[in-house]
């Protein structure tokens, strides 16, 4: 379901002129014959050095697996690795390691032992009290490109022994929520989303030894195995103590990531300034400024 098909763009036999062919439009076959690049409209906007980068990282993945795979619902068979959402796929891993070939695979490699250790797939079909993650979570609308926005809720409980009692359960559970935002993503035109995260009701007595545990899990997970899946993310209603660390240990932070951060304050108006650039006050829901009769 590529949206747009990659043009051949060989020279006809009946022009002797020679033509330059973009690099990411050829791509040549095991045979040594040169066949056409599949294309989608994230493709498109790879550049020259993606493209070589992520020609070379191909080359590799055969030494790292032999069987297909599925990963955010794209196969990957590596077998035949011409595939516009596999690009795409395996873009995000060369991406989040600054198109280094060898860091990208071993990410790519780390990511895949991982799934297999933590069991994905299991946690996915996991069934978890409504009571206790339901009002923690929430996935509603999307922005003004087509993009998912999730809402991380974390004063949605305050019963922090039933949410971090078990850590573990906690992280499948996120882990699981997570998968369930990735499956909204095409990654034919979006694959990406927005994270907003509310900390309305969380103070520094909100937060035990266990709940710490598992934020340092989680973003460990997230930041390793997780690449290029957040377009931006907006921390709403932080309380004053956490505008300071977060600009405490902004030196410290990427640029790019950076980039992609927001910390705004509280309540509906402020919020709203911020995020109705990015979503449509249809999609937002009102406690955020918006018009959405939402959770």
């Amino acid at each position: 379901m590529s949206e747009t098909e990659g043009k051949q763009t060989a020279a006809s036999p009946a022009s002797s002129e020679p033509q330059d062919i973009p690099a990411q439009e050829v791509q040549e076959s095991a045979e040594g014959a040169t066949v056409e690049e599949p294309q989608n409209a994230l493709t498109e906007k790879f550049t020259p050095k993606e493209w070589d980068a992520l020609k070379a990282f191909r080359n590799e993945i055969p030494d790292a697996k032999t069987a297909a795979i599925n990963l955010w619902g794209v196969t990957i068979d590596p077998s035949n690795l011409l595939d516009a959402r596999v690009s795409v796929i395996l873009m995000k891993f060369l991406r989040a390691r600054n198109l280094s070939v060898s860091e990208g695979k071993a990410m790519f490699i780390a990511t895949l032992r991982w799934r297999d250790e933590f069991n994905v797939e299991a946690a996915c079909k996991e069934e978890f009290p409504q009571d206790v993650f339901g009002q923690l979570g929430h996935i509603y609308g999307k922005d003004k490109a087509g993009r998912p926005v999730v809402y991380n809720v974390y004063g949605g409980n305050q019963d922090l022994k039933a949410i971090f009692g078990d850590v573990q359960r906690f992280l499948r559970w996120r882990v699981a929520f997570m998968e369930k935002s990735i499956e909204l993503l095409d990654i034919e035109s979006t694959d990406q989303m927005i994270q907003v995260h509310d900390y309305a009701g969380v103070s520094m007595t909100s937060r035990d030894a266990n709940s710490k545990n598992a934020a340092s899990e989680a973003s460990s997970i997230f930041s390793s195995h997780y690449p290029e899946l957040l377009h931006k993310k907006y921390f709403i209603n932080v309380p004053s103590y956490m505008t300071w660390i977060f600009w405490l240990f902004k030196p410290l932070i990427p640029s790019a990531t950076l980039a992609k951060m927001s910390v705004v304050g509280s309540g509906a108006s402020t919020i709203g300034k911020a995020l109705l650039p990015e979503i449509d006050a249809k999609q937002l829901p009102k406690r955020y400024g918006g018009e959405a009769e939402a959770f």
